[in-house]
Parts: structure tokens; sequence; C-alpha cells
């Protein structure tokens, strides 16, 4: 395990995640209050938050992610065009497409070529700074799938690949995949998400490649090196 992370820098890795259906404002402003304290990199929230998080999170320098397309990617281009035109004008920063898993699964390079550089081209052409990541579900796909979509993305020059929604049964972000993530994509950066849940989790994502780390419990991990180092200092 890294020894070396500040808790500043562990905090510029974090997409600080509420997901759920059942989140309430109270939940997102929270959400948006923990960003603010933390300086986390972004929060990632569904669509229809992305305005209040905005307004909650102008001035900080806290980006807003949001999903397209989540949990299960299997919705048709046109209505993942929409969803990410929609984020876009509502003040997202940051979108994380869920790839069609069928295609992916039956290698089916064109239908995933085309809906990855369908949302990636209006990113790029909404605004510069955009950040588009490609969720994989690395965890439902073998080996030689994986490589395939990471190869379209590093194709298309996505952002980030993705490993997980953290929603899917056959499970989240795991050290192997993150591994493979960065050699099969190597123009674009690693998002490591789903079962991230504690300092240790978090790090080995870090050592193994991942430059994001998506998580609902975002503040928990850096409170828990926080009290690290309260430790450590105690000592010195």
């Amino acid at each position: 395990m890294s020894s070396k992370l500040t808790l500043s820098e562990l905090a510029s890795y974090m997409d600080s995640t509420n997901l759920s259906a059942t989140a309430t404002t109270k939940d997102i402003r929270k959400l948006c209050q923990e960003a603010k304290e933390y300086r986390f990199a972004t929060v990632c929230i569904n669509p229809r938050w992305v305005t209040f998080a905005k307004r909650e999170l102008d001035g900080s320098g806290v980006r807003v992610c949001t999903v397209v397309g989540f949990p299960l990617g299997a919705d048709i281009t046109s209505s993942k065009i929409a969803i990410c035109k929609g984020a876009l004008k509502s003040g997202a920063d940051e979108i994380d497409m869920v790839i069609d898993l069928a295609a992916a699964r039956e290698f089916d390079e064109k239908y995933t070529h085309f809906e990855i550089s369908s949302l990636t081209n209006i990113c790029r052409e909404y605004r510069s700074d955009i950040v588009m990541k490609v969720i994989i579900e690395a965890a439902a796909l073998d080996e030689s799938q994986k490589k395939s979509v990471c190869k379209i993305a590093s194709e298309i020059a996505v952002d980030f690949v993705k490993t997980s929604t953290g929603m899917h049964k056959s499970g989240g972000a795991s050290v192997e995949d993150v591994k493979l993530m960065r050699v099969a994509a190597p123009n674009c950066r690693v998002k490591a998400s789903g079962g991230i849940r504690t300092l240790r989790d978090a790090i080995e994502m870090i050592d193994a490649g991942a430059t994001r780390i998506g998580t609902s419990n975002a503040a928990g991990i850096c409170d828990e090196l926080k009290s690290q180092e309260s430790h450590r200092n105690q000592y010195l």
C-alpha cells in the first residue's frame, strides 16, 4: 500500500457518488457539502440533480458528474444522446456513460464505436473541458470483450474508461481489471468504481493505475486517512 498519499491528494481522486433512486434534496446537499469540504474532484449524481448540484457547488472548484444509460446501458443510442445533451445544458461537467453490454458481449464493435463516438463528439463540441467516461461493466465481460471495448474507447480517445456501475450482480472494481484497462486503453485514464469502501480499497486501485475513484464513501475514506495521519503525528 502506498504510504505517501496526502489527504488533499487522495481527495483529488474522488468522484463522491450518490446514485440512489431514493436520494433526496437533503442527501444531495450533504454530498455537495462534503465535496466542498474535502475538495473532491466531482460529485457523481443522477441527471435529475445536476442543476441543483451545480448551484450548490458554485465557486468551489468541484465539478458535477452525471450518468447516462445508468445502470443497464440498454437504452437506444438516441435516448443516451438526449440525456447527455440535457445534462450538459443543465451544467454537467463530466459524463459517465454505460455501454451497451449486449454489443460488447457479441463483439458488435460497429455499434459500440457508434454510441461511444456519438456521445464523445457531443461532449467535445459542447465545451472543450467536458470529461467523457465510458463504463464497461468489466465484471460482466470476459477478457477479450473488455479488451475490445477498451480498444474502441482508446481509438476514440475518451477521457476515462470506468470499471463498473457498482450495480451489477457480477461485481464491481478489481485490481486486475484496472491493470488490464490501463494496458488495453493506452489513450485513456482509468476510473475504478464499484465496491470501493475503505482506504485500503482506494489505495489498491490507485496503485494499480486508477486516477479516479468512484465511491459512495468518499468522506469516510478520507476520514480514515485523516485519522491515520493524526495518529502518526502523536508520535512525532
